[in-house]
């Protein structure tokens, strides 16, 4: 039988609350600030759709278009995400 013997608040997506994020989802690329998160979705301030992203290291994306205003983002879409340096 497997148990759960410890659970740790404040990770995953919770853990970059108020950093600048990428979110690699099933048909785009997002980056923002992350604002929010919820069961459902995440709430990206200054968000930006990344057409191309070019080096992940380089310092900015290639192509990367602001949206208006702030965005949410399902989670169920959401593939996989990091902190990024730059937006």
């Amino acid at each position: 039988m497997k148990k759960i013997i410890e659970q740790v608040e404040g990770e995953g997506l919770e853990a970059l609350l108020g950093e600048q994020v990428v979110l690699f989802c099933a048909n785009y690329i997002y980056s923002g600030k992350l604002l929010g998160v919820n069961a459902d979705d995440i709430l990206l301030e200054n968000p930006k759709v990344v057409y191309e992203t070019g080096e992940l290291t380089a310092n900015s994306f290639t192509d990367a278009q602001p949206l208006p205003g702030n965005w949410y983002i399902r989670i169920t879409f959401i593939e996989s995400y990091g902190k990024v340096t730059h937006d």
